[in-house]
């Protein structure tokens, strides 16, 4: 069964595993996880293969290297606007 993680409720799932973590690790464990973008989703194994480190340290050196890859389009919420007015 899929998990669906919103990109804001990403920290709660990455404090659940134990540092330091393998890239390989996580996409293993987290081979469930479907990240929700604003403009759609992708699974979280497919974010991981564009990591460029091997290790994670934390949960918060996880999220920045998710963050770090995941497309642009992605991080806006639905119908946010860029200023309107």
């Amino acid at each position: 069964m899929t998990r669906e993680v919103k990109l804001n409720e990403l920290t709660e799932l990455l404090t659940d595993a134990e540092y330091p973590l393998e890239v390989e690790t996580a996409r293993s464990r987290f081979d469930d996880v479907e990240l929700v973008y604003a403009d759609g989703s992708e699974p979280l194994s497919d974010v991981l293969k564009r990591v460029e480190s091997s290790t994670f340290e934390s949960a918060e050196d996880a999220q920045t290297s998710i963050f770090n890859v995941v497309p642009v389009e992605g991080v806006g919420e639905p119908g946010q606007s860029e200023g309107e007015g």
